[in-house]
């Protein structure tokens, strides 16, 4: 469906087939160019909660708001349920630009997913606006012309919670991962900054993604590996049901903390603050941080039916806008063939919204936000519903991702 100017639309409402996520006829505006963005997500899974039809409503915002200042751009917003499958994600991707006309595709939240649409961009020329996916590789070996990488990534997450932990006591970890890409990379990440610190890595399990909704003999694991700090390198429904299972355990009665490694504020909204108090999490936006984010969030409600934003929902809005006057900036019609051009274009051009503040996209394609670190609310301190983190420590953009030179990307030089 298309959004014009001044009025608000349903956009691209996932369907039961995965692989055709049509949008309505267009009504016809002389000299006008459209821009087609495919929200691919998980749209009913174990990360929908945290992507999915939030990271849809959030792009849809962006669109809205970008239509206004530009009224001879047309953007029209699909979306699909990759259903956590590489070869089910790839398929829709492949479809939507073959016979749709998708210029950009955003969100993506499975790793391994991503890493396999890099290749289909570049055939393409089209951009994918990575705002789900974790791996730190995206920005990496694995960059490209084609894409950049929004929001976080484990790098990022690792990097301020695997090192606070460390000092303040949390010295021996044993690991619960998520057995695909995205685990993998959030645990080599955490890793590397546990024993930098200080600290010793005494065990791991992998539990398989996706399907997995009984943790015990994992848990068992860790219980009897004498761990200070149960990391889980998992996200989502993965991580609610550890966590709670955790509790069952009595893992934390008995002194183990929780590193929640991709714990997001929706995670917390389904634990409860009895269970979800005193866990540390990394994030690079709280819908309580200022006024913009405050103002973001009322919106994001009103669509979403009082849900408060998280990272990956603001990043949808993040990431669309920047793309949106990038194409702009270029024109419609070269934007719309040649997408490696319009990435050039979101380098060359700062980024400035309401949700993350000033920054960057760099050369490698990631983009350059604050990181913070956060605790969970015990529930005497919150003051209802979604007021669930405190701030404990912000890190400058600067510090916040992997540093370009130690990346490995092909497209950095010197």
């Amino acid at each position: 469906m298309t959004l014009m100017p001044g009025r608000r639309a349903a956009l691209g409402l996932p369907l039961a087939l995965p692989l055709m996520s049509v949008a309505a006829p267009a009504i016809v505006r002389a000299q006008s160019a459209t821009i087609r963005i495919g929200v691919l997500s998980d749209m009913a899974g174990p990360y929908a909660g945290n992507t999915g039809p939030g990271s849809l409503a959030g792009t849809r915002l962006a669109a809205e708001d970008f239509m206004k200042a530009h009224p001879d751009i047309r953007v029209e917003v699909l979306s699909a349920d990759a259903q956590n499958k590489v070869d089910v994600g790839s398929q829709i991707a492949r479809s939507w630009i073959d016979t749709q006309g998708v210029d950009a595709v955003l969100d993506v939240p499975m790793s391994a997913l991503a890493l396999n649409l890099i290749d289909i961009m570049k055939e393409k020329n089209k951009v994918a606006l990575f705002t789900g996916p974790a791996s730190s590789d995206l920005s990496g070996r694995n960059c490209s012309p084609n894409h950049v990488h929004w929001v976080y990534d484990s790098w990022s997450l690792a990097h301020a919670l695997g090192t606070a932990t460390v000092q303040v006591g949390g010295d021996t970890w044993f690991f619960l991962t998520a057995d695909y890409a995205f685990g993998h990379s959030l645990e080599r990440d955490t890793s590397a900054f546990v024993t930098a610190a200080g600290g010793r890595i005494v065990g791991s399990v992998r539990h398989p993604f996706p399907g997995t909704a009984d943790f015990s003999s994992f848990l068992v694991q860790a219980q009897a590996s004498r761990a200070k700090v149960l990391g889980l390198a998992n996200a989502g429904a993965d991580a609610v049901n550890s966590i709670k299972q955790a509790a069952e355990f009595g893992l934390t009665r008995r002194g183990m903390r929780i590193a929640a490694m991709l714990t997001q504020i929706n995670d917390v909204h389904a634990l409860g603050l009895e269970s979800a108090q005193g866990l540390l999490v990394t994030e690079s936006f709280y819908w309580d941080m200022n006024d913009g984010t405050r103002a973001f969030a009322e919106r994001f409600a009103r669509e979403r039916g009082g849900q408060r934003p998280g990272m990956i929902h603001a990043g949808g809005y993040s990431a669309t806008m920047h793309y949106l006057k990038s194409i702009a900036s270029l024109g419609a019609a070269q934007g719309k063939a040649d997408g490696a051009a319009v990435v050039r274009r979101m380098k060359e051009m700062p980024t400035d919204d309401p949700l993350f503040g000033r920054g960057t996209v760099r050369a490698d394609g990631r983009k350059i936000h604050s990181m913070h670190l956060f605790q969970v609310k015990a529930p005497s301190e919150s003051r209802g519903a979604w007021d669930y983190f405190k701030l404990l420590q912000s890190v400058p953009p600067e510090q916040s991702f992997r540093p370009m030179a130690e990346g490995g990307c092909p497209l950095v030089r010197g």
